[in-house]
């Protein structure tokens, strides 16, 4: 009774917003450019609340405690975020960008305005959405591929819509495990 407890706090406190912030950026391709000089902190990239969002559709979570060194990292890599903001100040939460829905045996993930489906064997069977120019060119390439061995979208293609399906794609990946357990 008592382990169930101190797990029941754990868990609390891994879904609590207090002690994490987010940074707020004016464009994609810098939130973009920090996810990846950021790798070595305890990030991931969100959704911002429509009621602070400034810049981009893209923010950055953090772990408070990082600020001082994410702050130093990307002044070295010249990425100007608009602000800082600590959630523990505001009763706002992220956005997930990432959505899963199971339709038979099929599984759509979306991401931003991407979306791939798969069959349970992890066949790429639909990519849809987004606006961007790579978006035909990123469907040719996939469609009828299996998940596991195909190139991904980071690799082939240059937009918010390759980076949000990239997203999409990696979640399938572990959702298409899901489907064959």
């Amino acid at each position: 009774m008592i382990l169930e407890k101190v797990k029941s706090l754990f868990s609390k406190r891994e879904d609590s917003k207090e002690g994490k912030g987010l940074i707020i950026f004016k464009s994609v391709k810098d939130a973009m450019k920090a996810e990846k000089v950021l790798k070595d902190f305890n990030i991931r990239v969100v959704a911002p609340p429509p009621e602070i969002r400034e810049g981009c559709d893209l923010a950055i979570e953090y772990e408070l405690v990082d600020e001082i060194g994410i702050k130093r990292i990307l002044k070295e890599n010249k990425i100007e975020p608009l602000r800082f903001i600590s959630l523990n100040d505001y009763s706002l939460k992220p956005l997930e960008l990432v959505k899963v829905k199971y339709i038979g045996n099929f599984v759509m993930v979306r991401c931003g305005n991407m979306k791939i489906t798969l069959n349970r064997e992890g066949k790429i069977v639909n990519i849809s959405g987004g606006g961007c120019p790579d978006v035909p060119y990123l469907s040719l390439k996939l469609l009828g591929k299996n998940i596991y061995n195909s190139e991904e979208p980071k690799d082939i293609g240059y937009s918010l819509c390759a980076y949000t399906l990239q997203k999409a794609f990696e979640r399938a990946r572990e959702e298409v495990k899901k489907l064959r357990e």
